[in-house]
């Protein structure tokens, strides 16, 4: 039976959509001095459906946890769109963008330094309601124990203070206090990286369970491609503010084009893709300073394929592959199926 337009299964609103993303910073050098511009995302665009995991990947520097702090409006981008909902964060009044705050929520990458001390659990979990509900004290308490039950706690904890528990269980109890408001979008900023290997596991399918639950989108944020692995559905590699390669998972993990990614993936213990290398890729030289890149491709200062084009022209990112990848010479990286 053919189904008509009309009949056809409605197309998901993408949760987040960011369009030439820019943050810029202006640095001050004193009275005497012009401030310099520190740019330190350079037009990233991506798309984060309901349901799935972007995760952000690159060097400390590359301009990940900026673009964190960009769409968890913690700060206003200095150009470019984002899209929350379907509403444009950088032209939202006051009103929209309190209202898209209870939408997006941050899970941060310490456990320890995340939580009040003084504060017990349940009081943690209930401040979100407190501030944002008209919930009486009985239901803020109720869905702050439903909440606990759900990320795997247990009813006694609820009044305990969180110097009571593990690393493992202060993130638990961190991704419920992200969860009060039923978020349509998780933004996890390193959420495993103080975390020991094996907790680390249990904590990643939490996130999964949750968010074949709840129909959770995930910003996730890491340097890890070990943990990238496990969690994402989509990747995005980033280097000196820009985004160098993009696509699904499986296609980047299978055959990089980029020799950055291919630098990471071969730096990462038990992955081999059809494309990665199969030794230990080196990078020579220090990441550049964002106030002064180099001009051409970011990436020339380190890549062991550059050309003389790499160091006059920008690559730009265009489809390739299946994923979109910034690099003159990608073409040459592609193998035979």
């Amino acid at each position: 039976m053919n189904l008509s337009t009309q009949d056809a299964m409605p197309v998901a609103e993408p949760v987040v959509v960011a369009r030439e993303l820019k943050q810029v910073y202006k640095i001050s050098r004193g009275f005497l001095h012009p401030a310099d511009h520190l740019q330190a995302v350079s037009g990233v665009s991506f798309t984060v459906q309901p349901g799935k995991t972007l995760a952000v990947v690159g060097e400390s520097g590359c301009g990940k946890s900026t673009l964190a702090r960009m769409v968890s409006l913690i700060e206003t981008p200095t150009s470019g769109e984002l899209l929350l909902g379907g509403v444009d964060v950088v032209k939202a009044s006051p009103q929209q963008r309190h209202a898209l705050r209870r939408t997006v929520q941050l899970v941060f990458q310490n456990p320890f330094g995340s939580l009040n001390p003084r504060k017990k659990i349940g009081t943690i979990l209930e401040s979100p309601l407190e501030i944002n509900t008209e919930l009486d004290a009985k239901s803020r308490a109720e869905q702050a124990r439903a909440m606990l039950a759900l990320v795997g706690l247990r009813p006694e904890h609820f009044d305990r203070y969180p110097h009571m528990f593990s690393g493992g269980q202060r993130q638990r109890i961190a991704i419920a206090r992200a969860l009060m408001l039923k978020p349509a979008l998780i933004v996890a900023d390193e959420p495993v990286s103080a975390l020991d290997v094996s907790i680390q596991a249990q904590v990643l399918n939490l996130l999964a369970d949750l968010q074949q639950e709840l129909g959770l989108a995930y910003l996730f944020i890491s340097h890890d491609l070990g943990v990238v692995r496990h969690i994402a559905h989509d990747v995005l590699v980033m280097y000196l503010g820009h985004a160098v390669e993009q696509g699904e998972k499986k296609t980047i993990f299978a055959q990089p084009l980029h020799p950055y990614t291919q630098a990471l993936l071969a730096s990462t213990p038990g992955i081999v893709g059809a494309g990665a290398a199969k030794k230990r890729i080196v990078l020579t030289g220090e990441l550049p300073s964002p106030l002064s890149p180099p001009g051409g491709c970011v990436f020339s200062t380190r890549c062991p394929h550059v050309i003389a084009k790499c160091h006059s022209e920008r690559p730009p990112l265009r489809e390739l592959s299946g994923r979109q990848v910034a690099c003159h010479l990608a073409e040459q990286f592609i193998q035979p199926a």
